[in-house]
C-alpha cells in the first residue's frame, strides 16, 4: 500500500530557479503574445547597441518595456519622457533578473499621428542646432542664367514651371535633376541632387519642387538628410513643396519658401519686359540726375567767375606769371655766365697739361729708351752689353743694341 493511499504527504516537486523562470516565461509568452498597451513614457533611454528601454505607466501601475533596434526602422519618431504612446507586443521574462517585461514590436503616439510627432521632434532639434537661423539665409540672384530644378520629371509640376520660366525670360538655361519625390530612397536622391549642383557649380539657384499631398506623401522633404543638404548648399535654395498650407522641414531650412511650385517659378526671375522697364526707368533717373548735376556745376562756375575774389585771383596769377618769366631770364643768364667761366678755366688747364706732356719734351731733342720687355730704361745698370733696346723719338722709333754703357 502506497503512502498516498494511507493519506500521507505527496512527494515534493522541487524546481530550480531557471526551471521555474522558464516555465513562467513560456506561460506568459503563450498567454499574452499579441497585446496593445497604452501609457505614458518614463525613464526612456537608448542603449549603446541602439535598443530602446523605457517604462509605461499610468496612475497606479507601471510596465517595463524593451524594443529591439531591428524594429525601429518602422518608426518615424522617437519616444520621449512624458509622451503618451500605444505599443504592440508580447509579455516575456528577462531570465537573468527574473523580471517580466513587455517586448515592443510596434509603437505610435496616442491620439496624435506618428509622422506629426516625428515632424515636431525633428523641427525642434534642427531649430536648436541653428539650421533655421535667418543669418544663414542666402539672397537670391537678381538675374540667374542657370536654374537647377530638383523634382520629378513627370507630372504637372515640372510642366507648369518650365512654361512659366520660359515665358518670363527667354534664353534661360534650365537644368533638371530628376528624382523621386516620395517613397523609399526619395530623400537620399533629393540630397544627392543638391550635392551634385554644388559640386559641379551647375546652377546659380535651386528649386526643390513637388505637388501637394498628405504628410506621408511629402515626408521625403522632412528627412534629416535633405535638411542638412540644403543647409550645406552654397547655392541659394527655394523650397516649393505642396500647397500653401503645407509645411515641411525643407521649407524652414531653405533660403526662400514659395507657397507653390508655380510661385517659385514666378519668384526666381522677373519677367523680361519688367526687367527691361526697370532698366529704362533707371536710365531715365540717371540721365535726369546727370543733367541736374551739370546745371548746378555751371551755375556755381558762373558765380565764381563773377566773384571779385576770382578777378583778384586772375590778376595775382598774371603777376606770378611775369615774375616767373623774369626769374627764368635771370637763371638763363646766370647759367650762361657760369658755363663761360668754366670753359675758360678748362682751356687754361688744357694748356698747362699740354706743356707737361712727354711729347713736348721729346720735341726738344730728348728720347725714351725701352728694354726688350718694353720697360722704360732709367739706369744704365738696367741693361747689359748686347741687349736689344728701342728708342722712342718725338717722331718714330729706333732699334739699337747696347755696345757701351757707363754707370
Amino acid at each position: 500500500m502506497s503512502q498516498s493511499t494511507l493519506g500521507l504527504v505527496p512527494e515534493r516537486k522541487i524546481y530550480s530557479v531557471s526551471e521555474l523562470t522558464g516555465q513562467i516565461k513560456a506561460l506568459l509568452e503563450r498567454t499574452f503574445r499579441d497585446l496593445w498597451v497604452q501609457g505614458e513614457v518614463s525613464n526612456f533611454r537608448v542603449s549603446p547597441y541602439g535598443h530602446y528601454y523605457f517604462t509605461l505607466k499610468d496612475e497606479s501601475a507601471q510596465l517595463r518595456c524593451f524594443c529591439h533596434k531591428k524594429d525601429m526602422r518602422f518608426y518615424k519618431f522617437q519616444p520621449e519622457d512624458g509622451l503618451q504612446i500605444t505599443v504592440r507586443g508580447a509579455l516575456s521574462v528577462y531570465e537573468p533578473r527574473g523580471e517580466y517585461q513587455f517586448v515592443v514590436s510596434y509603437l505610435e503616439p496616442a491620439g496624435y499621428g506618428a509622422l506629426q510627432v516625428a515632424f515636431e521632434q525633428m523641427k525642434e532639434r534642427l531649430r536648436k542646432e541653428g539650421l533655421f537661423a535667418a543669418e544663414h539665409k542666402k539672397p537670391l540672384p537678381l538675374l540667374p542664367r542657370r536654374i537647377g530644378l530638383v523634382t520629378s520629371p513627370r507630372g504637372a509640376v515640372i510642366a507648369d514651371m518650365l512654361r512659366i520660366l520660359r515665358r518670363r525670360f527667354e534664353g534661360l538655361r534650365l537644368i533638371l535633376y530628376p528624382v523621386r519625390v516620395q517613397g523609399e530612397g526619395a530623400a537620399e536622391e533629393i540630397a544627392a541632387a543638391i550635392e551634385y549642383f554644388n559640386r559641379a557649380r551647375a546652377a546659380e539657384v535651386l528649386i526643390l519642387a513637388r505637388g501637394g499631398g498628405s504628410i506621408e506623401d511629402l515626408w521625403a522633404f522632412n528627412e534629416e538628410v535633405v535638411a542638412r543638404a540644403i543647409y550645406a548648399s552654397r547655392i541659394p535654395v527655394i523650397s516649393a513643396i505642396g500647397h500653401e498650407t503645407d509645411f515641411t522641414i525643407a521649407d524652414f531650412v531653405a533660403d526662400v519658401r514659395a507657397p507653390t511650385p508655380s510661385a517659385a517659378a514666378e519668384m526666381v526671375i522677373a519677367r523680361k519686359d519688367e526687367f527691361q522697364q526697370n532698366i529704362a526707368t533707371l536710365e531715365h533717373k540717371l540721365a535726369a540726375s546727370l543733367r541736374y548735376q551739370i546745371l548746378r556745376a555751371r551755375q556755381q562756375l558762373t558765380a565764381l567767375l563773377a566773384h571779385r575774389g576770382f578777378r583778384r585771383l586772375e590778376a595775382f596769377l598774371r603777376e606770378q606769371a611775369q615774375r616767373a618769366d623774369e626769374l627764368h631770364a635771370r637763371l638763363r643768364q646766370a647759367v650762361q655766365l657760369s658755363l663761360s667761366r668754366a670753359k675758360h678755366r678748362l682751356e687754361v688747364l688744357a694748356g698747362q697739361l699740354e706743356q707737361l706732356s712727354p711729347l713736348k719734351i721729346l720735341e726738344r731733342g730728348y728720347a725714351i729708351v725701352f728694354d726688350a720687355q718694353g720697360n722704360i730704361v732709367k739706369r744704365a745698370a738696367a741693361v747689359k752689353l748686347g741687349d736689344s733696346i728701342e728708342v722712342q723719338l718725338a717722331r718714330g722709333r729706333l732699334g739699337a743694341t747696347v755696345h757701351k754703357k757707363e754707370e
